[in-house]
């Protein structure tokens, strides 16, 4: 039962990336000559009890579904693409265990990205990923 609920909030997780994905690239604004940054990034919690996604695009526009694209397009920026090396916000948090997994799919900058990492709480990925998981 909990292995067949996993596979259905995955497939509507992917899903709703490939419906939040197609207006963007199809966007009359891309340029053929111009890298491109189109990323669907998520956030789940412990177990997948619940998973929550958006898509981000870079430069943001008046368009962008992301909250604070501009400030997550700038991060990326910062990081050279490495969400490894992103500025994030350091601060004091808890040492609460209730783990988050942040994913991010898609192009930055032309070249693929797929990267995955869970964070011991919500607090410790804001401290260590900033603006781009705010939403």
């Amino acid at each position: 039962m909990i292995i067949s609920t996993v596979a259905r909030r995955l497939a509507a997780a992917s899903l709703t990336a490939a419906a939040l994905a197609a207006p963007l690239l199809m966007s009359p604004t891309a340029h053929a000559d111009a890298p491109e940054t189109i990323l669907f990034l998520t956030v789940s919690g412990s177990e997948n009890t619940w998973i929550r996604g958006i898509a981000l695009q870079c430069p943001a526009t008046s368009r962008s579904h992301h909250p604070k694209a501009a400030e997550a397009c700038a991060a990326l920026d910062e990081a050279g693409g490495d969400f490894d090396r992103l500025p994030g916000n350091p601060h004091l948090y808890p040492l609460i265990y209730d783990p988050v997994t942040v994913t991010a799919n898609g192009m930055y900058d032309g070249d693929t990205v797929d990267w995955q990492r869970t964070y011991p709480n919500a607090s410790a990925m804001e401290a260590a990923a900033g603006p781009v998981f705010a939403f």
